[in-house]
């Protein structure tokens, strides 16, 4: 036994734990759309709406995604437009884009079969370790063990773990770990079991410590240092970035939309013309520069209609609109499908990300008659 093996405290306790916890977990199992489902586009689904985002909040948009596309084989046929728009609102719209794309390679090249172990999992476009553990493990039986943070919670309390659970080298103790846990027989139903202790028990603040199946064995109960426990780096404040858009209409009153590339930050999304604001410039000279640039024209900026906010995970986004008018030139995107001009019962039909949406919803209060006036 390697000494970073040595360094488990329960070497000869892992099927009491695993007993344990599978005994609670048939008394306390979640009911959730997709529990208790052995179909891996099912799994493969859930897993990716759960990076990032809760259970509740997941529910209904999995229901709606199932509905429009069945199967592997509905997702690949399907326009990324259409799989964007069902996924919007959601967020990390990157995940829609990987799961759109795996879909058509798994129908082309795979015979819309999922591949039944964790390692050629992994080697699928978009499917990282745990997502590939989770599926093994849950759809086919494979004794693959998963870590996403509500596991790492829970091991460094059972293991009263001091490390900081950021640190590379202490996740890499954490998955030798959280394989060493695994018993052969119900992985997938141990891996789910250990997610939900996290999710339902384990919590970070005030932890139910009287629930847990595990109390007994809890390093961290026993030596009072669960509410120190996960050990990890403070996060430094989200850096702080400006945008403007252009809110365009035309002599019908449809609103000017662009599709953002395909990749990158809201990838494949519909906005208002615009751009990141740099610090040494106006937000007028901001839009009339971006607006230049993406459209081939020169804008007049007027008033200032609205302002959102948006958070994503390395910054923070305020979006300011602006009332304009096309000054000189026609609006033109070297693709044509990538512009749009958008009547107001139409806007609905484009997949916006947050901080455009609230802009667009702000619209009418800005300006009651704001699109009618054109009629």
């Amino acid at each position: 036994m390697s000494d970073e093996q040595a360094q488990f405290p329960f070497t000869d306790t892992t099927t009491a734990l695993a007993g344990a916890l599978l005994a609670w977990y048939d008394l306390a199992v979640l009911e959730m759309p997709w529990r208790g489902s052995r179909d891996p586009y099912r799994i493969w689904l859930s897993e990716v709406m759960l990076q990032q985002t809760r259970i509740a909040a997941a529910e209904p948009y999995y229901t709606r995604f199932l509905a429009r596309f069945p199967s592997l084989a509905a997702l690949a046929a399907a326009p990324l437009d259409e799989v964007l728009k069902c996924w919007e609102g959601l967020g990390y719209y990157a995940r829609a884009r990987n799961l759109h794309r795996l879909a058509q390679v798994l129908v082309a090249e795979h015979d819309s079969e999922f591949p039944t172990s964790a390692a050629e999992l992994q080697q699928l476009p978009g499917i990282g370790r745990y997502t590939a553990a989770a599926i093994a493990s849950i759809a086919f039986g494979q004794p693959v063990a998963v870590l996403d943070g509500n596991v790492m919670r829970v091991l460094a309390r059972l293991t009263d773990l001091s490390d900081d659970i950021s640190e590379t080298a202490t996740q890499a103790k954490l998955w030798r770990w959280a394989e060493a846990l695994l018993p052969t027989e119900r992985p997938g139903d141990f891996n789910q079991a250990v997610m939900d202790l996290g999710r339902l028990v384990c919590v970070p603040r005030r932890p139910r410590c009287q629930e847990c199946p595990w109390q007994t064995h809890c390093l961290a109960l026993a030596h009072q240092t669960t509410t120190q426990r996960p050990v990890k780096k403070a996060k430094a404040p989200l850096p702080q970035m400006t945008a403007a858009v252009a809110v365009i209409r035309d002599h019908q009153g449809r609103l000017l939309l662009v599709r953002r590339p395909p990749e990158g930050l809201l990838g494949g999304l519909w906005t208002l013309p615009g751009g990141q604001c740099n610090a040494e410039e106006s937000l007028p000279d901001c839009l009339r520069r971006s607006v230049a640039h993406q459209l081939q024209i020169e804008i007049e900026v007027g008033a200032q209609m609205t302002v959102a906010t948006q958070q994503f995970t390395h910054f923070q986004l305020t979006l300011r609109a602006f009332s304009c008018q096309v000054a000189s030139g026609t609006p033109q995107t070297a693709n044509s499908a990538d512009l749009a001009w958008a009547a107001l019962s139409e806007l609905d039909r484009y997949s916006l990300g947050k901080a455009d949406r609230e802009v667009v919803a702000s619209l009418n209060q800005w300006q009651p008659r704001l699109f009618e006036e054109f009629d």
